[in-house]
């Protein structure tokens, strides 16, 4: 999940995405499949980087069939395996995204990364915040201390995509 818009300056965008290839190399480095938002921006350069690297990659679009994805949501199409198309809309789409995942992964992102991250906090999931890109990611300690701590989520936040990971995997195994 991640901001889907690339915003700020030159040099933020180019550490931002050096960050995501990591990010990408660090889940083609593990037996994963990939779910996003078969969305633009960070996501996408996420998913069409692990996706060319050898991973499983799932979009969950908010349109109805193909066309609507491209020509109403200006949304692409090459970056993933498979794509289910939810006809829900944004904010339907995430619900769907969320819960198709059992960790939740986090990059930079805004308003639409912070109702993935409601969801994923709501449904209790491992969530994933890779420290440094800015927005969601690095705002949980924030939204936490608002947020009831009755579903339990697990909460890693950390600065390395593989150490990020590979935290994750262990506390999704730990819950099995």
């Amino acid at each position: 999940m991640g901001s889907a818009s690339e915003n700020g300056s030159p040099e933020a965008r180019a550490a931002l995405t050096e960050m995501a290839e990591n990010l990408a190399v660090a889940i083609a480095k593990r037996e994963v499949v990939l779910f996003t938002g078969a969305t633009t921006g960070i996501v996408y350069l996420v998913g069409q980087t692990a996706h060319t690297a050898g991973t499983f990659h799932i979009g969950i679009s908010p349109a109805s069939n193909a066309t609507e994805h491209v020509e109403s949501y200006k949304l692409p199409l090459d970056a993933c395996d498979a794509i289910v198309y939810t006809g829900f809309g944004l904010k339907g789409r995430n619900v769907v995204l969320v819960r198709s995942c059992d960790i939740v992964l986090f990059i930079s992102g805004g308003m639409g990364s912070l109702n993935e991250f409601t969801i994923a906090h709501d449904e209790g999931r491992v969530i994933g915040c890779l420290k440094g890109t800015g927005g969601v990611a690095d705002a949980a300690d924030y939204l936490l201390q608002n947020f009831s701590p009755k579903t339990k989520p697990q909460i890693i936040q950390l600065n390395d995509a593989g150490q990020l990971l590979d935290e994750c995997l262990k506390r999704l195994a730990a819950q099995m």
